[in-house]
């Protein structure tokens, strides 16, 4: 049972971080757009979710406070508080408070002071709002001298329970007496009308005086569910027919709580049973009068609504309302068959073990290239290509959509635009754009902290961009896309750029540059990702401090990726981002420098050349050759790594790219293309130039994986320094 609990709660912790995100997002627009109703209610639903998943695993803390921000949202759902941004703050706060009572329960901690005093403080405010909402005008009851509402099969006119009694003819033989059953009523409620009915007797020479023939209609005010109210006549249940309808006030708030209502069950009776609209005995009882076992799906439960509604068990409206819930269970049901949610770690071992198995059937295939068996040879091609299948699928199920991390940030935005007085507005494209979930994961505090850099240095206040010739908004946009086996991740925006003299001031009086350098704009923007560098002029909490854009730069190239900054002064600053799609498995190009292999990512191969003698004779004078007019320059492995021994007599250039540069890489041997999986070479060898990994081979061997990024821009330094 304790196994069961934690596995719910579990379960319970990451929908509650999604439903979060949901009501989040669903805030934010409704910050912009205020009379959204789909959003409306589905902020009320993720409230009511987290609200009933807390309850059930005994939550308390988390169960009563978001009871409560349920309570508001339902106002704002019946139209009875409207939404203002007073409203929007609360919420927001009270969906951070949601966050981190549940983060207490994950961990099983209990309540802090902090926490007790911000659940008293919002508490405080939510009833303030809900004190201070202008009620809605109540339709007037009808007096107990009202005739007893009419049965339609559609809607109970008055503001009370009806309720429909038929005494069967042995109740009074089974020492029952109808009247107290009446008199029990008024204990619940108030009983405002009251009619026999005379129907079923028959004439007095027919009469038996042992019988019951009996009926009344009742008209019942009561704050009791339908349940409550149908146990007073258990006894007699069974002999009699007993229907009650809600009163027209409550109508609504069936549809409500049907709307509510979890998406676990398709069955019709259900839905109305757990909606509080529907008893389990008059289900029963309808299921019976359906008589129809053998009927097809969909027209039992057309049946059981014709039924339930002509027997005056539910009101039309209430059934339509749960045949509408019925039909989007149905379509949540058909879509969640489509996915299963798998636990991270299982995921992780997954791919370590096709990692495994692509090294294996790379010894295989090459332990059957040596022996030359035919059979053994197809053998091994087969099962290379079901690997490579295995390994393709694998890594797909890794690639999640960077969309989620980006809609973060309109949170960030929106609080710095509060903070900061300024008119800020985020755009998002490419948020379909897929990545390893490692990338992602790790990616996400170094946009952070581009983001915020973006809005609290790049973007001005208002005043100074009309006095500039811009609109009084600025904006900041986030682009994802997929450009040569790297994703690219822009973070631009329109705001002052960067001031060119300032840094390189800054840098000079750091010691990172003197005066007798000629920097390109380029060269001088890469000095922010300096440790400690900073030209704000004031602190503020958002930025100013010189850390977190050596953080960023670092972070970043922990992920084998690069960033660069271009700008203009006065129109904005685009901060570029390349990443590598996956860091566990990938396909390479395998070469050799002096016995030792090496291998490319296949991605960034353009093709391969040899070295002719010509360009050979002149490697002495220049470091750069004529490929088909265009002037390519390139870089000895041997002479990069340092390795001994006597280039042989033949050579190859390999055409590698990476953004819009290209280089080439003169290596002794081609040896093909490989499935490589990434393996760390740990803290000692971290800071190696030009090497992000290593990996395995089929022959046991391990092959150095080359960081073509940091390649590029050492050999860039380096003709640099030279010139």
């Amino acid at each position: 049972m304790e196994i069961e609990l934690t596995q719910a709660k579990l379960t319970f912790i990451t929908e509650s971080s999604e439903l979060l995100v949901e009501m989040e997002n669903a805030l934010l627009i409704l910050e912009k757009s205020s009379d959204d109703q789909d959003t409306i209610n589905s902020l009320f639903r993720s409230a009511h979710t987290i609200k009933g998943a807390s309850g059930i695993l005994g939550i308390d803390h988390v169960e009563k406070f978001t009871h409560v921000v349920e309570n508001l949202l339902s106002k704002v759902r019946e139209g009875e508080i409207g939404i203002t941004n007073e409203a929007i703050e609360l919420l927001l706060e009270c969906r951070d408070h949601i966050k981190a009572l549940i983060e207490l329960a994950a961990s099983d901690a209990p309540l802090t002071a902090t926490v007790m005093a911000k659940d008293a403080e919002l508490l405080v405010r939510l009833t303030q709002i809900l004190g201070t909402k202008e009620e809605k005008p109540r339709k007037e009851a009808k007096g107990a001298d009202a005739p007893a509402a009419a049965i339609t099969g559609t809607l109970a006119q008055t503001d009370a329970w009806h309720i429909s009694l038929r005494f069967g003819p042995d109740v009074l033989r089974g020492g029952m007496d109808p009247i107290p059953f009446i008199n029990y009523l008024s204990k619940l409620g108030e009983v405002t009308s009251l009619t026999t009915i005379f129907d079923s007797i028959p004439p007095l020479e027919a009469a038996d005086p042992e019988s019951c023939y009996l009926g009344f209609e009742v008209d019942f005010k009561s704050d009791f569910d339908k349940k409550a109210i149908e146990d007073v006549f258990e006894f007699v249940r069974e002999d009699c027919k007993i229907h009650i309808l809600p009163p027209h006030s409550r109508i609504e708030s069936y549809v409500e709580l049907i709307n509510g209502l979890p998406e676990d069950t398709l069955l019709l009776g259900e839905i109305l049973v757990n909606g509080g609209a529907l008893t389990q005995p008059e289900l029963e009882e309808a299921l019976k009068l359906q008589g129809r076992p053998d009927a097809g799906a969909e027209e039992g439960k057309r049946l059981l609504g014709e039924i339930l509604v002509s027997e005056h068990m539910v009101q039309q409206d209430i059934l339509d309302a749960a045949l509408l819930k019925q039909k989007k269970t149905q379509e949540v049901k058909s879509k969640e068959a489509k996915t299963i949610r798998i636990d991270a770690d299982k995921l992780d071992s997954l791919i370590n073990l096709v990692g495994e198995l692509v090294i294996s059937s790379a010894n295989i295939d090459q332990q059957a290239q040596r022996i030359k068996d035919t059979w053994l040879l197809e053998s091994a091609s087969s099962m290379l290509c079901l690997v490579e299948e295995i390994r393709d699928t694998s890594m797909k199920i890794r690639m999640v959509p960077i969309g989620e991390t980006f809609s973060r940030f309109n949170r960030v935005i929106r609080d710095i635009s509060k903070e900061t007085g300024k008119e800020i507005e985020l755009e998002i494209k490419g948020g379909e754009t897929e990545l390893d979930k490692t990338v992602v994961e790790k990616i996400s505090d170094p946009l952070m902290h581009l983001v915020r850099n973006a809005a609290d240095h790049g973007i001005e206040t208002s005043e100074q961009r009309v006095s500039a010739g811009k609109p009084s908004k600025g904006t900041i946009r986030l682009n994802a896309y997929h450009d040569a086996g790297s994703i690219v991740i822009e973070i631009i925006d329109d705001g002052r750029g960067l001031n060119r003299k300032k840094i390189l001031d800054k840098a000079i009086a750091l010691g990172l540059a003197n005066t007798a350098q000629s920097l390109t704009d380029n060269e001088i923007f890469r000095f922010i990702f300096e440790p400690g560098f900073s030209t704000a002029e004031a602190v503020t909490k958002l930025s100013g401090r010189g850390v977190g854009m050596d953080v960023v730069k670092r972070n970043i190239e922990s992920l084998r990726g690069t960033v660069d900054v271009e700008s203009a002064e006065g129109a904005g600053a685009k901060v570029v981002i390349r990443l590598p799609l996956t860091l566990a498995i990938i396909d390479g190009f395998m070469v050799g420098v002096q016995g030792s292999s090496y291998v490319i990512p296949l991605d960034m191969v353009v093709e391969c050349v040899e070295l002719s003698d010509a360009e050979r004779q002149a490697a002495s004078r220049r470091s750069y050759i004529n490929l088909r007019g265009e002037v390519l320059p390139y870089v000895r492995l041997r002479d990069f790594f340092r390795l001994a021994g006597e280039s042989p007599r033949f050579e190859n250039i390999v055409v590698v790219q990476y953004a819009s540069v290209k280089i080439g890489l003169v290596v002794d041997e081609l040896y093909g293309e490989v499935q490589t999986v990434i393996k760390s070479l740990g803290r000692v060898y971290r800071d190696i130039q030009g090497i992000s990994g290593a990996t395995i081979m089929g022959n046991g061997k391990v092959a150095l994986i080359l960081d073509i990024p940091r390649l590029i821009a050492c050999v860039e330094h380096e003709a640099s320094r030279a010139s």
